[in-house]
């Protein structure tokens, strides 16, 4: 879709040389010819970047005339983009990070001042996933690290920030902290996932020892498959959240038969409507108490929501009590 409104004019402009004078081909000394304009829209707000061209005039040189750009340049855009690599990190963020829509993450640019169309969005999504991929096929390094360990723990996870929307899916060693491949899925059947790992093991070149996940379904299948014979367990936190889960329950239905102990705040409430002295500003005071102890829950396995419940309206009763002793 074509523009309909014109771009707004840049703030400021930055003026990007090169670093290095000499043709990294013949050694020849590289002339500067002309400059390029490019405006890039930046969470700090539009700015003109004026790069200066310069070209090798040797004529047996490989790189005879063509343009050499200034370095600086891809520390703040990508060629033929127009929009900082700041703005597609952030998007990357809100995506991964923080699971917002595509909406969600249109709108929060919008409000910190980049216009920006939603498709775009998209788009810059698309970038931000190759970025992330080209960053991780350095394979030499990893290989040389692994060699020094001998052997990898793969924790495999998908982080999906919307329904129906692609998975990112991540394959880490647990020894190195190193992720070893990251890439997006439409789909997460067993057979997708297992070519992932097919690709992981065949890069390593050190023996997989174990394989760390949530456990889901179509993960162990695909372990099954691409790794035959290798151990594969729940991560910590999953395994922990498993072993609580009778806990859980138990807490749970305790705080489903203290709720029904503390409900009828409305009526209570609507008693002291209209009024504002000091006893009507207590009650509504202890009403607010009640409903945030009812409404607050806790996140199983390491917070238990029902004991929680139990403390705070243990400290509601005190205070009553406390209030009824002094006659109030």
């Amino acid at each position: 879709m074509a523009r309909t409104a014109p771009r707004p004019q840049p703030d400021r402009e930055q003026v990007l040389k090169t670093v290095h004078q000499r043709c990294p081909a013949c050694g020849g000394r590289l002339r500067y010819r002309y400059d390029n304009r490019h405006t890039v829209a930046t969470l700090t707000g539009l700015v003109q970047l004026q790069l200066q061209i310069r070209r090798c005039e040797n004529p047996a040189c490989a790189r005879h005339r063509r343009p050499y750009r200034p370095e600086g340049e891809g520390a703040i855009v990508l060629p033929q983009h127009e929009f900082g690599l700041d703005v597609i990190a952030l998007v990357g963020t809100l995506r991964y990070r923080e699971h917002r829509s595509v909406p969600e993450i249109h709108r929060s640019l919008r409000e910190r001042g980049v216009a920006i169309a939603e498709r775009t969005v998209t788009h810059l999504l698309d970038r931000y996933d190759e970025l992330v991929a080209t960053a991780f096929t350095d394979h030499d390094r990893l290989r040389t690290l692994l060699a020094r360990q001998g052997r990898v723990i793969l924790a495999v996870d998908g982080l999906q920030p919307d329904v129906g929307h692609e998975v990112l899916w991540v394959v880490r060693d647990c020894l190195s902290g190193e992720v070893l491949l990251a890439r997006s899925l439409l789909s997460a059947t067993s057979t997708d996932l297992a070519v992932l790992l097919h690709e992981v093991a065949a890069s390593l070149g050190v023996p997989i020892v174990g394989v760390v996940s949530d456990g889901q379904h179509s993960v162990r299948l695909a372990v099954r498959l691409a790794l035959p014979g290798v151990p594969h367990q729940l991560c910590q936190l999953h395994y922990l959240r498993e072993a609580a889960l009778p806990i859980f329950e138990a807490d749970r239905h305790a705080k489903k038969v203290l709720k029904k102990q503390v409900r009828g705040v409305r009526p209570i409430e609507r008693s002291v409507e209209g009024r504002d002295d000091a006893e009507a500003e207590a009650v509504r005071g202890y009403c607010a108490a009640v409903r945030s102890a009812i409404t607050d829950d806790g996140r199983p396995p390491l917070a238990a929501s029902g004991l929680k419940l139990e403390e705070r309206r243990a400290a509601v009763a005190a205070s009553l009590d406390r209030t009824a002793a002094k006659g109030g």
